[in-house]
């Protein structure tokens, strides 16, 4: 059964901040080996990758040549600027005025495939205007994020909607854990649970191995190889927890070295409170070490590889791709027992859980922070009792993102869910 899929995404490579982008990268890649190449289109945000040939794909990967994201013969990556008249609007109202144009050009596709907010009604409307399945990625769910208000402002209504309307009218919702599944069904009680299919996201082990050929990052922030250390990465954002393990940093040796991989904030008020904090731990313990910028790749694995553990001391995460990239290079993780996380993460088999009591307004927020911030310092302080113990956790951890989040195998699922949902809505419409 041939399958043509437009694929919708805000971010799509070189712009990737986030764990979706991440997600859309890797299962385009493995789509264009199961389906025939040129079945599978890319659009997305943020303009046209290669200007001079006309902005319509992108020429070489960061990958080598075996994983080109287009050429000049085989364009497949459609980018699109927010047009002149809405770039300075509402954030949100600039998103739609993409997701226009995206939809629009949809035609011919069999099946539309959209991630994130930010193209969902992209794809709604691209269903409705063609009578085509459209099928959604879940990797977050905006009344679970309500502090993007302090973002979008009014904007976040819109965006709730749109998100809202798009998830009741799909013919299928990819849920990236079993806990988004559960969320889901809470945030949008209308979904048919029969529409939602549960498939991981994945990690590709080999882009993650450690080689010699890494730049200076080390020396050029004065990172010690020597000293025990743990490593956070992810945007400061709300539903990173970074608050919290900051003041967790307070309580933890002065000895272990705290690498922050920090950045894209989402308002300039919780960036100026994460440097706040920051600055004061600097002060008073020193050997934290702030990096805003978002590292290539291989530099970010360079910092990983001089790492002893990882930390993610999320309130809210769906699944929380970082942690199979730690789990990748054999790291522990210390980790929130929140969202889809125990999923990843397994309790003193592959890193430490940290319970959590949230509040259930669908901001996340801890019922008791003290005790959170207090069990996150002591996980992380258990980690470092025993380094060789660690080892071994790591070493588990790799096994189990080698075994259970292969991108082979959630191509596999994910191209076997497009041609049911296209055989179901031939059949309805029959």
């Amino acid at each position: 059964m041939s399958v043509k899929v437009d694929v919708l995404t805000r971010e799509f490579p070189p712009f990737v901040y986030g764990g979706a982008g991440v997600h859309v990268e890797e299962l385009s890649k493995i789509l264009r080996k199961i389906l025939f190449k040129y079945e599978v289109t890319i659009r997305c945000f943020d303009g046209p990758r290669v200007p001079e040939f006309g902005g319509t794909y992108a020429v070489v990967g960061t990958a080598g040549a075996d994983d080109k994201i287009g050429t000049k013969d085989d364009p497949w990556v459609f980018g699109y600027d927010v047009p002149r008249q809405f770039q300075h609007v509402n954030p949100t109202l600039a998103t739609f005025s993409v997701d226009l144009q995206v939809a629009n050009d949809c035609i011919g596709a069999d099946i539309v495939h959209s991630h994130t907010w930010y193209a969902n009604l992209a794809g709604f409307l691209a269903s409705k205007l063609y009578d085509i399945p459209h099928v959604i990625t879940a990797h977050s769910l905006e009344p679970l994020r309500p502090w993007k208000a302090e973002q979008l402002g009014g904007g976040y209504a819109l965006s709730s909607w749109a998100e809202k309307l798009a998830y009741e009218n799909a013919a299928g919702i990819i849920a990236v854990s079993a806990g988004m599944k559960k969320d889901i069904l809470r945030c949008y009680p209308e979904v048919d649970p029969a529409k939602i299919f549960i498939v991981h996201n994945g990690i590709d082990l080999d882009s993650f191995k450690f080689t010699d050929k890494t730049t200076d990052v080390l020396e050029r922030y004065n990172i010690s190889t020597t000293a025990p250390t743990a490593v956070f990465v992810g945007r400061i954002t709300r539903q990173k927890g970074l608050p919290y393990l900051l003041r967790a940093v307070e309580k933890l040796p002065s000895e272990i070295q705290v690498i922050l991989c920090a950045g894209a904030p989402d308002t300039k008020e919780l960036a100026d409170e994460v440097q706040k904090l920051v600055q004061k731990l600097q002060k008073r313990r020193g050997n934290v070490i702030s990096i805003s910028e978002m590292l290539p790749k291989h530099e970010l694995v360079a910092v990983l590889n001089t790492s002893d553990v990882f930390l993610c001391p999320s309130i809210y995460e769906p699944l929380g791709i970082v942690n199979l990239e730690a789990m990748a290079l054999k790291l522990p993780v210390v980790a929130t027992a929140t969202g889809g996380i125990p999923e990843v993460v397994q309790d003193g088999v592959t890193g430490k859980l940290v319970e959590i009591e949230q509040f259930d307004d669908g901001t996340g927020i801890p019922l008791k922070p003290a005790k959170f911030v207090q069990d996150l310092a002591d996980a992380i302080c258990w980690i470092f009792e025993d380094l060789e113990r660690a080892k071994k956790l790591g070493e588990k951890g790799y096994k189990r993102a080698k075994e259970h989040f292969s991108w082979k195998t959630i191509g596999e699922r994910t191209v076997k869910i497009y041609k049911e949902l296209i055989k179901n809505y031939e059949k309805r419409k029959k």
